[in-house]
């Protein structure tokens, strides 16, 4: 039984509504998006299923979770801090963005804090080369973008975001 068919039954039904009945494929993205809302990150079993609903290979499902920077196929931070840093980034300071943020949270790049919140990773190209340093947070809420930063504004936001977490 496909238990991601059964928990977002109306979703699906939404989803394919937007669609031609023949392509179906198309809904790959909300329902990888789904499923990592409430999962955190999209587990092997997740992909199996979603080619299944869709009628693709599994295959093809995973290679959409590896080619987007949207989609994570291990469990990581609650919060994960996605730091831009092509080349016009590095030119503004984003390796060094990267490098200070992760010393001041006490981890490496792709590493978690120990607390489990906040994850930073780098990744090419967010679309703000002109606002660098930079970075994306995907989190519960959705997607937020942060820019013109620096490590203080940014060790502040990662403490907020955890406060909010213990209150909740």
């Amino acid at each position: 039984m496909n238990q991601t068919a059964t928990k977002y039954a109306r979703e699906i039904a939404e989803l394919f509504a937007k669609y031609p009945a023949d392509r179906k494929q198309s809904a790959v993205m909300p329902l990888l998006h789904l499923i990592q809302r409430d999962e955190g990150f999209i587990s092997k079993h997740a992909v199996q299923e979603v080619a299944e609903i869709v009628g693709i290979t599994a295959t093809e499902v995973a290679s959409v979770v590896g080619f987007y920077t949207l989609y994570h196929d291990t469990p990581q931070g609650k919060y994960r801090f996605q730091i831009c840093n092509d080349i016009s980034c590095a030119l503004r300071g984003a390796d060094k963005f990267l490098e200070e943020l992760c010393a001041a949270l006490g981890i490496q790049p792709g590493q978690t804090t120990a607390d489990g919140m906040i994850t930073v990773e780098a990744v090419m190209c967010l679309a703000a080369c002109d606002k660098a340093p930079m970075f994306q947070v995907q989190g519960p809420q959705g997607i937020t973008y942060h820019e013109h930063q620096d490590v203080e504004k940014a060790v502040k936001l990662a403490g907020e975001l955890a406060n909010r977490e213990a209150k909740a």
